[in-house]
This record gives structure tokens, sequence and C-alpha cells, in this order.
């Protein structure tokens, strides 16, 4: 459990040499390693929903699911941070958690649609038969399933209680 030094602070565990304002500590501390590692399994799962899967060249893949984690943790940490200061976060027991979690999700969202089109416009990636797409907007099921399930799965268990 990290350490509070005061109630404006938070310490992260030993081996995280960094003292950030609660907020930001606590997001740092105990979101962004779960949302990284739900991230990563989230994009090992899709994998044959994407014309990469077929790719012949393993290290190909390897990249890909590394880069789109790292990609994909940038986002989430982003939304985060959006959803708390649209939230007015201030103290970390004062946070409204599924408030924080839906806008989370909102934001994340949001972004996919965009990056989705504009990606599979440009070519730097594409789906294969097994990708459901909702016709509407041309994007796949499973990027807008990912922010709302990865969010939501990090958030449950990084302030799951001990």
């Amino acid at each position: 459990m990290p350490e509070t030094r005061n109630s404006h602070e938070l310490v992260c565990p030993p081996g995280i040499p960094f003292v950030y304002p609660a907020p930001l500590s606590a997001a740092i501390c105990r979101y962004l390693p779960r949302l990284a590692i739900c991230s990563l399994v989230w994009e090992i799962v899709q994998l044959p929903l994407y014309t990469l899967w077929s790719d012949p060249r393993w290290e190909s893949i390897v990249y890909a699911v590394i880069h789109c984690t790292a990609v994909d943790v940038l986002i989430g940490m982003a939304a985060l941070f959006l959803a708390l200061i649209l939230n007015g976060a201030g103290e970390r027991a004062d946070w409204p958690g599924p408030r924080i979690v839906i806008w989370t999700i909102v934001i994340a969202v949001a972004y996919t649609v965009w990056s989705e089109r504009n990606n599979l416009a440009q070519g730097n990636w594409s789906y294969s038969a097994w990708m459901p797409v909702l016709p509407w907007i041309d994007v796949g099921l499973a990027p807008l399933l990912q922010w709302v399930a990865v969010p939501w799965a990090a958030w449950r268990w990084a302030n799951r209680q001990r």
C-alpha cells in the first residue's frame, strides 16, 4: 500500500521513487500498471480480428502487440486524467468513482472512433473477416468494447479492497 506523507501527496510503493500529488500518484501507482496488464491481454486476445494476425513474421506481431499496448496505456491514462479534471477530482477519498470511470470510457471510446476510422482510411491496419463492424460508424466492435472493458477492469482492480 502506498504511504501517505500528508493529505495532498502519496508516495508510491518501494521501487517507484516518485512523490506526486495524491490524484496523480494514485493513478500512476495503482491504475497505470493494471491498465497496462489489461491492455496487453486485450491486444493479444483481439489479434485474430485484424489482418496482422496472418502475417508470417512473428516479429511483426510481437512489435504490434507491444506498440499497441503502449499506445493503449497512453490513451487510457490521458482519458483518466481528463476525466479527473472534468470531475474536479481532489482528494482521492472524494473521487466520484463511477463518474470518473464513465467519463474515462466516454473519452476513450470517442478517441477510438476517430483513431480507428483514421487508421483504417490510411491503411495503417485493417480488420479480418472475423471483426464485427458497426456499419453506421465503420468501426470494429472489439476496439470499442476494449474501451468499455479495460478501463472498468483496471479501475476495479486498482480500487479493490485488500
